[in-house]
């Protein structure tokens, strides 16, 4: 694929030892499977790498087009879905959730107890759909394993990929639990966004993958993007691991056996999606330019730029608001506006970035962020389970950002 770093202000040489210190400290050492590197800067395509396996059983290798398990890199492009109808006036970010879901109208807060003998009281106001889109509804993932509410979302199975619910179960299962906090009064990674999923298909009157497939994937070229492997893409799917104690790998899902390989009964947009790094630099350099890609609109830039702001309370951070054991992105510094996280002090971060940066990841280790001030775009794809094994995600914002030479910092 052809390459202009120098044209987007980037040093060719540091780009290698990037490559290397990948190659070397993470895939040559066995800690995962391989990697694929896009790096997008002032119009140009930087860089862009393939290293080691795809699926290390049967030796091969990383292609350009390998198509990975984005998991919660679904968030950003259900969340632009959503605001696609928000631009339409079918909703508005303070309408309450209950509107469009009335069986949530009665919804309270935990006090006490076990599923069968929860104690609940209401809460000081009801779920906004903006709530959904910032993680502050009060819902909740099983996996969090902190409070008797998300061991209730385990019991039933709440958003399960691999069980026989739909959207709309899972809408009636979460009516049976209450929610963790007011909401608004704190940040919880949920499955807030599988709810709005839900909410496009309810509000636009398509399927939500329909929904997407028509207004986003289509218009924009991402033609590899969707719920589940199509026709073709067989051989391009990815195997993804898992970390062991001893900081090897184990296979975790063979792209042969893959629950991938079927359309799934729920589908996830807060995590269900599969993608490749063309497809999804194609969705971010929508975002970097304002909602608008070679001539097709998605978005307005005003738009972008609201979902780009921290919408968390009193304008607090992650780490001062959150009640996760587990995110995608937890530093100090770093806010969440509407379906991203984002950078509002850079030097509390103590990673390289700038003021306004966006991002997000998903939990097999992939990673992207859009730089606006610096015209960037990186986008990290590999294959292993949990994200925060490595701090992989701070090592590359470091090497990218010091194979820069030129930088706004100083406008």
């Amino acid at each position: 694929m052809n390459t202009n770093p120098k044209a987007a202000g980037i040093s060719p040489k540091r780009l290698q030892t990037l490559d290397h210190y990948f190659q070397s400290r993470y895939i040559d050492s066995g800690k995962i499977p391989g990697a694929l590197v896009v790096i997008y800067r002032r119009g140009h395509l930087a860089h862009f790498t393939t290293l080691g396996f795809a699926d290390v059983e049967r030796k091969k290798p990383v292609r350009p087009d390998t198509v990975f398990r984005i998991y919660s890199m679904s968030k950003p492009i259900t969340s632009v879905a959503f605001m696609m109808l928000v631009e339409q006036g079918l909703v508005a970010l303070d309408d309450p959730v209950h509107r469009v879901i009335p069986e949530w109208h009665d919804l309270c807060v935990y006090k006490g107890g076990f599923m069968e003998t929860f104690r609940t009281e209401r809460p000081q106001r009801p779920m906004l759909m903006v709530d959904l889109l910032r993680h502050t509804s009060g819902l909740t993932y099983g996996f969090q394993q902190s409070t008797n509410v998300d061991a209730a979302y385990r019991k039933l199975k709440i958003g399960e990929r691999t069980g026989e619910g739909t959207l709309d179960d899972m809408i009636a299962q979460i009516a049976k639990v209450p929610l963790e906090f007011s909401p608004g009064t704190a940040w919880n990674y949920s499955h807030s966004t599988d709810v709005l999923g839900y909410l496009v298909g309810r509000i636009s009157g398509e399927p939500f993958d329909e929904f997407l497939r028509k207004h986003i994937f289509e218009p924009l070229g991402m033609s590899d993007t969707g719920f589940h492997i199509q026709p073709g893409q067989e051989e391009r799917f990815a195997a993804c691991y898992a970390a062991t104690p001893r900081g090897a790998m184990m296979l975790f899902d063979d792209p042969e056996k893959s629950v991938y390989r079927n359309r799934p009964r729920l589908l996830s947009g807060g995590g269900g999606m599969v993608s490749t790094a063309g497809d999804y630099l194609r969705f971010a350099r929508m975002l970097l330019s304002g909602g608008t890609l070679d001539g097709v609109q998605i978005l307005s830039p005003k738009t972008i730029q609201l979902m780009a702001t921290n919408h968390l309370p009193d304008g607090k951070d992650l780490p001062a608001l959150s009640r996760s054991i587990f995110s995608e992105a937890m530093y100090d510094g770093i806010g969440f506006g509407l379906g991203f996280a984002v950078v509002i002090d850079p030097p509390r971060t103590l990673i390289p970035g700038s003021l306004g940066d966006f991002s997000w990841g998903g939990a097999a280790s992939t990673y992207f962020w859009i730089d606006p001030r610096e015209e960037l775009i990186t986008i990290f794809m590999t294959q292993l389970m949990p994200s925060t094994t490595y701090t992989i995600r701070r090592e590359l914002r470091t090497l990218v950002y010091s194979a820069f030479t030129e930088s706004r910092w100083s406008d």
